[in-house]
């Protein structure tokens, strides 16, 4: 055949056409011998059929090659004709014996609309409930510029993210992550730099799951409690009245109102109860954050979260009903517009505010999705569809925010309440007897035990992956990591609820690295190592480097 008469060590078989060679990089010799066999010789029900001597000697062949010398050298990896097709790769049997391996990466592989709706869903979390908080603070036009102007921004750091490996074209690069990037680029600087601000994304979030799911049990609790007992907490809450009530938690935007934690409450018959001693037993920072404790430190140590990976569904749904109340309450209120550009009134903020770093962080976190975006986009069927379908998710994130975040703000009842009673979560903004408050709430608290779980499962895989090499090296080691994340979260719930602040501090941090500084420094190394990085584009992604670093920076200044 011409094939076997080729020579074995052919340079054409290096550089770029190597990169085209499909699986040939990823084969381990010693473990998958791969070979071809004819579907005759195929093992069907009967486990004693043999293989043919023309497929034992093409397995040799293979396993020959691969004692010359390791994978990182080229020269000496088996040629083209020595490789069989993907489809005709088969698990070698030291019976004797070949057993076909069906393509995964092909049954795995996702429409454009699933890719699409994966990426939404993964982005969309806790910042929802941030945003028109955010919106408040920058002010609602600059708020509603800023929002847009920061998604374009992380789009475009995230298609740069998802181009980053194609850039290298003298590895394979078919299984790798960001962080092997940046390994490649920048050393074990790069590897663990990306890795410490993964983890500050992770950890923060799980800090931030921890006030909510603090706050979202006591006003659980605090509904059933009121309902079974006919208490009635109208009156000790300064808001609106009538069937759609909405209330302002702090006394310093009301001057001479109590807040929400008195201990007078008023039933149906108009007769005062003393509550002290429930609210002894149940408070939001006192003592709910450390009931969770029971709950969720024995989820977290266990072995696989793959349980809770069923219930993932459960975000989709909780997102969508709270779209769905968000209009209900929208149309109930009506809208609440006065438009002052520059100076405040009694009951509206300005439309240019000096707070708008603190949006511009929360926004970092809202849109971050670029540590995990390599491997959902892998899972695409049409690879040449990948930066549209990014874009378009993208808008679909962006178009879910300007919603909620114009529609809270807009319709808050102002007069007579102020915009500056916009709560960091606006569910608070909504008394706990509001029925459909409290289904978005408890929806919520379920979501969350069920995710935090497979978030402190990721936090383990990779810090005790890299430290010890295993994801479980013992119970203890997995005890020890749990109960710091666990104490970072009772701390914050205890002595600084604020999940606004939460979302901006930890997303102003892993964005500086992961969404400006590592993209923007290796889309202009790429392109200086091909000769093609102009004045420009150099220009504009030192911008985004100095964005990233201002961005961090503003967030201890308000």
């Amino acid at each position: 055949m011409d094939d076997d008469s080729r020579p074995l060590l052919n340079s054409e078989y290096v550089g770029e056409n190597y990169s085209h060679r499909g699986s040939t990089d990823s084969l381990d010799f010693k473990v998958k011998r791969p070979f071809h066999v004819k579907p005759r010789n195929i093992v069907e029900d009967d486990p004693q059929e043999r293989i043919s001597e023309k497929a034992s000697l093409l397995n040799s062949r293979l396993q020959y090659y691969g004692r010359l010398t390791g994978s990182s050298d080229r020269l000496l990896s088996p040629p083209d004709h020595v490789i069989p097709a993907p489809e005709d790769i088969y698990f070698y049997s030291p019976l004797g014996t070949a057993f076909k391996v069906s393509d995964s990466s092909q049954v795995s592989k996702n429409p454009s609309i699933i890719t699409i709706f994966a990426i939404w869903n993964t982005m969309m979390g806790t910042s929802i409930l941030s945003i028109p908080w955010g919106i408040k603070q920058a002010g609602f036009t600059l708020g509603i510029l800023i929002l847009i102007i920061i998604g374009l921004l992380m789009l475009y750091c995230c298609y740069i993210v998802i181009k980053s490996p194609k850039y290298i074209t003298m590895e394979d690069t078919s299984n790798w992550e960001f962080p092997d990037v940046c390994r490649f680029y920048f050393g074990k600087f790069g590897q663990w730099s990306s890795l410490i601000f993964s983890m500050v994304s992770l950890i923060g979030a799980m800090v931030v799951y921890w006030v909510l799911m603090s706050n979202f049990l006591f006003n659980t609790g605090q509904g059933i409690y009121n309902f079974a007992n006919n208490i009635n907490t109208s009156d000790s809450d300064f808001g609106t009245n009538g069937s759609e009530r909405v209330i302002c938690p702090y006394t310093k935007f009301q001057p001479g109102r109590n807040n929400t934690s008195s201990l007078l409450f008023l039933d149906k018959m108009g007769n005062s109860s003393d509550a002290g001693s429930f609210d002894q037993y149940w408070s939001k920072t006192n003592t709910v954050p450390f009931y969770l404790i029971i709950l969720l430190l024995p989820l977290l140590c266990l072995r696989s979260a793959s349980f809770f990976a069923r219930f993932t569904f459960f975000g989709t749904i909780s997102v969508i009903y709270l779209i769905a109340l968000v209009t209900v309450k929208a149309v109930l209120l009506g809208f609440h517009l006065e438009f002052h550009w520059i100076d405040s009134s009694q009951f509206y903020v300005p439309e240019f505010r000096e707070f708008f770093p603190q949006l511009t962080g929360i926004l970092t976190l809202a849109f971050f999705i670029h540590n995990c975006i390599i491997t959902l986009m892998k899972n695409n069927k049409n690879q040449e569809n990948n930066v549209r379908d990014l874009s378009v998710a993208y808008l679909l994130v962006g178009l879910t925010y300007l919603y909620v975040g114009i529609l809270i703000f807009a319709s808050f009842p102002s007069p007579p309440l102020s915009k500056e009673c916009i709560e960091p979560n606006f569910l608070d903004n909504f008394p706990c007897s509001d029925k459909l408050v409290f289904v978005a709430r408890f929806l919520l608290l379920f979501q969350m035990i069920t995710v935090y779980p497979l978030l402190g499962y990721l936090v383990r895989v990779q810090i005790m992956g890299q430290i010890f090499g295993r994801h479980y090296p013992s119970f203890f080691h997995i005890l020890t990591l749990n109960i710091i994340i666990v104490g970072a979260g009772v701390v914050m719930a205890k002595f600084y609820p604020n999940i606004g602040s939460i979302i901006r501090y930890s997303g102003a941090i892993c964005g500086l690295a992961l969404v400006f500084l590592f993209p923007a420094l290796i889309h202009m190394v790429s392109l200086k190592q091909q000769g093609r990085l102009s004045w420009p584009s150099a220009l504009f992604h030192s911008f985004l480097i100095v964005l990233g670093v201002a961005n961090l920076v503003a967030q201890f200044f308000m």
